[in-house]
């Protein structure tokens, strides 16, 4: 049976906008894997303890989402450290949400880089590296959750972590399998049907159309969702219920 799983980014409390906790507890039972931040774009302590108890209750497997340091801008602004900075800011973000869950006697599943962390290192060597090499030296069961394709994943093999590639139901393509910038008008995918039919193009054929109309491959393992959208319960729950008609399993990597 093919298998997918699906993973949301959560916790991610602002003084940006509103956050409602309860959005990211009714959204629990559709997904089957969670993206936790870890307070450097979002998040606060309380936020965290709430959702890892919750998510452990409900079996969905708990990762953590760092990110630059940036709550001014949700950690979408892109920053030049170096590799030895962006080697502390994972260990320092992952170890604060390690510490929770050890609270239950559990163990973290995955780490996802968030914003422009994850952007740039989908591109960069150097970053990629980097932050590869925290995680490995963090826990080297961990598994990283990365764009499909990307140098982070590349860099992920070279040092044997396991990997999840991860794609998108809501963001645009370009040719090179990178995500089409969220400061460009065609960046996000607004139309549900639309939405539903990449999903199952790159589940099912192993490819997606890009921005300029072609179709390239693509690995998908894992979909990603988010929570903070006005309709992300409904759009989760038709995304859900759509692999399952179609025959795909739902599950952690």
């Amino acid at each position: 049976m093919v298998a997918i799983d699906l993973n949301c980014d959560m916790g991610e409390s602002t003084h940006l906008w509103q956050y409602d906790l309860q959005n990211d507890l009714r959204l629990l039972p559709w997904i089957s894997s969670m993206n936790l931040a870890c307070g450097f774009h979002a998040g606060d302590p309380q936020t965290m303890h709430d959702l890892i108890s919750a998510a452990l209750d409900a079996g969905v497997a708990v990762g953590a989402h760092p990110s630059f340091y940036d709550r001014e801008n949700f950690g979408r602004t892109n920053k030049d450290l170096s590799p030895e900075k962006v080697y502390d800011l994972i260990i320092y973000q992952v170890g604060a949400l390690q510490a929770f869950l050890q609270l239950y006697g559990a163990s973290l599943h995955h780490v996802k880089p968030h914003g422009a962390l994850y952007n740039m290192a989908a591109a960069d060597p150097a970053l990629a590296a980097a932050i590869c090499r925290a995680v490995k030296d963090f826990d080297s069961d961990l598994i990283l959750y990365g764009l499909s394709g990307s140098e982070l994943m590349n860099e992920a093999e070279l040092v044997r972590l396991e990997v999840c590639h991860e794609v998108f139901a809501d963001r645009t393509y370009q040719s090179g399998g990178l995500l089409t910038p969220r400061s460009q008008a065609n960046a996000l995918i607004t139309d549900e049907e639309a939405s539903i039919g990449q999903v199952l193009q790159m589940v099912q054929q192993s490819t997606v159309n890009t921005v300029a109309g072609e179709a390239i491959p693509i690995r998908a393992e894992t979909i990603c969702l988010h929570s903070d959208g006005p309709h992300a319960l409904a759009f989760a729950q038709r995304i859900h219920n759509t692999l399952k008609e179609e025959g795909i399993d739902i599950r952690p990597r």
